[in-house]
């Protein structure tokens, strides 16, 4: 589960500040964290069709904002896809 204590780092990893959690990188980070948690669930309880919409859900969420910020400033986007692992 993503704990307000994980959320916080994440925000001040790729948010610059402990306030700047609206950023786009910060919520594909935020976004990426929830999407591997449901992952791992999913290796138990193979059967939670309710939560493997929720993860349809986050994963069109995050290609949305993926491909804003890659419209945006490709260099951002490159960075955070490296630092994430996603891709590539």
């Amino acid at each position: 589960m993503l704990t307000k204590e994980r959320t916080a780092e994440l925000v001040n990893k790729f948010g610059g500040s402990e306030k700047n959690s609206g950023k786009t990188e910060v919520q594909v980070a935020i976004i990426t964290e929830r999407i591997n948690y449901l992952s791992n669930h999913f290796a138990d309880h193979k059967l939670d069709f309710h939560s493997k919409r929720g993860l349809m859900k986050l994963i069109g969420r995050r290609r949305r904002l993926l491909k804003y910020l890659n419209g945006k400033s490709p260099e951002r986007y490159k960075a955070v896809i490296k630092e994430l692992g996603l891709r590539k």
